[in-house]
């Protein structure tokens, strides 16, 4: 919420992102940036790659947006990273509307 204090909602993704890094860091949060995913197919590893926005404590997928509002495409991808990081929670963070949004996904 901070970071959509300061910034309002007028910004590209990429500045929300290195603006949560810097309050995430202020904050004492551990956390990866830009965090690869691999992602297997029949126990191979697969030469696509994919990369959360945010892995806090490692464990909790953050995914930023900054678009009119979340969808189920955006739940689909959080759903997606949860299921290749066999992880259990992701944060959507939509910082493009006028009040922030955010939705909890559970694998």
């Amino acid at each position: 919420m901070a970071v959509h204090n300061e910034l309002g909602s007028s910004f590209l993704e990429p500045v929300y992102q290195e603006a949560l890094a810097l309050e995430l860091t202020n904050r004492k949060i551990p956390f990866s940036r830009e965090h690869r995913l691999e992602i297997y197919y029949k126990e191979m590893l697969l030469e696509k790659k994919y990369y959360a926005d945010f892995l806090c404590y490692d464990q909790i997928v953050v995914e930023l947006k900054a678009c009119a509002g979340l969808n189920d495409q955006h739940t689909a991808q959080a759903l997606n990273y949860l299921s290749a990081l066999k992880l259990n929670l992701s944060l959507l963070i939509n910082f493009g509307t006028p009040r922030l949004q955010w939705k909890r996904v559970i694998l």
